[in-house]
């Protein structure tokens, strides 16, 4: 598989596994964890860290050679939020990449469509690598391709949610329009549920609490390498079609002298 690389905006990745880093149990574990995944784009809240200092937990984890960091702008409740949390990221060095999100309801946390335009227009303009979080709505995803985001990234599922590929017709109608990376975003909760989404046509698939909060992450982190292979793998190949009525696979005249 390692020919099979895709490209966000001017970066190629070989792996098709993005990572969350909320939620662990230690920042060592999380560590080990993304090192099994074989992931290379990591992603966490830049509420959560402090950029400014070398020795953070979580900055001291993660080998800037190694993999792309990707802040992200949870905890925005509004666009004007989001564009001030990137550009802090962005302040100090960090990255020009970010993921979008934006959710003003805690409760759910599903993204606010309206404000995630508003921000990634925005964002698009002032040069970053815009990556949005959003609903599987496939009007909004073409509008967002639209203004120049590098990627959409529809839910499967309420973020944490661990309930599979519930949207996955939209998510479907999504894929076969866009011309941008299409990356399956929360809501994924077993190595079956990424499987699934590749076996689609998704891009990639961006996993958190699955591996997070398993009883064992650095395996579930295995797991979940290995779905998203196969599940691309499947893809590639080109899944035979569903039939209504069963088919025998072996040719049944001529045996015992049927005809």
């Amino acid at each position: 598989m390692s020919s099979d690389k895709f490209k966000i905006a001017n970066r190629s990745f070989t792996s098709r596994l993005f990572l969350g880093t909320g939620k662990f149990a230690s920042p060592q574990l999380m560590k080990d964890a993304i090192e099994a995944s074989g992931s290379e784009m990591i992603t966490t809240a830049v509420r959560r860290i402090d950029l400014t200092n070398p020795n953070d937990t979580f900055i001291a984890h993660i080998d800037p050679k190694k993999y792309l960091f990707l802040p992200n702008t949870s905890g925005a409740r509004t666009a004007e939020e989001a564009i001030r949390i990137a550009r802090l990221a962005r302040a100090t060095g960090v990255s020009d990449w970010v993921k979008l999100e934006v959710t003003p309801e805690p409760n759910h946390l599903l993204p606010d469509p309206i404000e995630t335009l508003i921000a990634a227009e925005q964002l698009v303009k002032e040069g970053f690598v815009v990556l949005p979080y959003i609903n599987a709505d496939p009007v909004l995803a073409k509008r967002l391709e639209e203004i120049g985001c590098a990627t959409v990234m529809p839910l499967a599922a309420p973020i944490g949610s661990n309930k599979g590929l519930h949207t996955r017709d939209q998510i479907q109608l999504i894929i076969q329009q866009s011309k941008i990376p299409v990356i399956v975003d929360a809501g994924l909760g077993a190595p079956s549920h990424a499987a699934e989404a590749m076996e689609l046509g998704a891009d990639a698939v961006l996993v958190n609490t699955a591996i997070a909060t398993a009883s064992n992450p650095i395996e579930m982190a295995t797991a979940f390498k290995w779905a998203v292979i196969a599940g691309r793998l499947g893809y590639l190949a080109g899944l035979p079609s569903t039939q209504q009525i069963a088919s025998a696979s072996s040719p049944l005249t001529g045996f015992l002298h049927l005809t």
